[in-house]
């Protein structure tokens, strides 16, 4: 098992990119969270990895943290998950919103994922249930995440992309209502 890569950044072709390690170049996959944060090719990199091997094939899966590994690896128990829908999941949403989905049972979160349909992120919402810590949500912290959520989908309704959306809405204050929020990150937004 290969379970971590030190080297240099050869390659960046997203979601690909090669790692050569002492002579060797080892091409690896990464969620598009990752590969933001990859630093310039030629410059040294290290990656957490997940070694699939296939009948047909053995690929390589790299994390800049635990944290994204851990999630990918549930992401695979999931019945109907393999290793390109669980980076791609992991690519579209951060694991805070996919956290949040869960703890919610947002489908509409996961269906906006390109390959996940809703029978898909029903199936999801249900095996990650227990599984990624939204369970241990306080009623209080799933309003203001219900808060947080309902904001941005005004804002993306609005018009703004979701970048720009979630940017305005992780400078609110976490207990603010939906319509007070609306209306700060708009103000926010129209700088």
């Amino acid at each position: 098992m290969i379970a971590r890569l030190n080297g240099t950044l050869i390659e960046k072709n997203p979601p690909q990119i090669v790692i050569d390690c002492n002579g060797v170049g080892y091409e690896v996959e990464v969620p598009m969270s990752t590969f933001y944060n990859l630093p310039e090719i030629g410059h040294k990199v290290s990656l957490l990895t997940y070694f699939v091997v296939r009948e047909d094939a053995q690929l390589l899966y790299g994390f800049g943290t635990a944290q994204e590994k851990t999630t990918f690896k549930q992401l695979l128990k999931v019945n109907g998950i393999g290793a390109k829908s669980a980076l791609s999941i992991l690519s579209g949403v951060s694991i805070d919103e996919l956290v949040q989905a869960v703890g919610l049972q947002e489908v509409a979160m996961l269906t906006r994922i390109p390959g996940i349909g809703k029978k898909t992120a029903e199936r999801l919402l249900l095996e990650l249930k227990d599984k990624l810590g939204a369970g241990d949500l306080s009623p209080a912290a799933n309003q203001a995440k219900s808060a947080t959520y309902d904001i941005l989908n005004a804002l993306v309704a609005l018009g703004y992309n979701e970048r720009e959306a979630q940017a305005a809405v992780k400078v609110l204050d976490k207990e603010i209502s939906v319509s007070d929020g609306i209306k700060q990150a708009l103000k926010s937004l129209s700088k």
